[in-house]
């Protein structure tokens, strides 16, 4: 069974249970039971509801960089890094899965990105790589990388990880609740 999306405006439903909302969450930016705590809140008391999925993931990138302007790094960075790594093996979400296959790969390419990976972390402490892969071959995303490691600039970073992290969940919203409801 493919997944899909309910109406947005349906998850302020005060009839749907935590767990209906944070299936629609988990769908949207991957699991992450901080981002659900922070977002429940905000969905259940959305007056009047978000009425497209660009909308209240536009609530979420506000509520995010908010998280990013207050210092509050340690949450920022655990949800931030619910996302999967690029070119990982085992990927538990099969949206991440199907997205990151669209880049292609053989073993030599898989060892390379695990060293970026690396390198990465190495370089931003508790953050992991986001970037919407949006069918870019792997060549382009290892360009990103390495320009962002060389940046340095771990403020950005966060920014940049948010952005992203928000493009892939209005991509996701677009395929899995259709153009009438994204």
């Amino acid at each position: 069974m493919n997944p899909s999306l309910p109406p947005p405006s349906a998850l302020s439903d005060p009839s749907l249970t935590p767990s209906d909302i944070t299936n629609a969450l988990d769908l949207l930016f991957e699991p992450s039971p901080i981002l659900h705590a922070l977002t429940l809140p905000i969905i259940q008391g959305a007056s009047p509801p978000f009425a497209t999925y660009a909308d209240l993931i536009g609530a979420v990138e506000t509520q995010l960089k908010a998280l990013a302007a207050n210092g509050d790094t340690q949450q920022l960075d655990t949800i931030l890094g619910s996302h999967p790594r690029l070119g990982e093996k085992k990927v538990d979400s099969a949206l991440s899965r199907k997205e990151q296959a669209a880049m292609g790969q053989d073993a030599d390419q898989a060892n390379d990105f695990a060293a970026l990976n690396a390198m990465y972390e190495q370089r931003f402490p508790g953050l992991r790589f986001v970037t919407f892969v949006n069918a870019r071959p792997r060549s382009v995303i290892a360009v990103e990388l390495k320009s962002r490691v060389e940046r340095g600039d771990i403020a950005a970073e966060r920014i940049a990880a948010i952005e992203a992290m928000c493009a892939i969940a209005n991509d996701r919203a677009s395929k899995l609740a259709g153009s009438a409801l994204s």
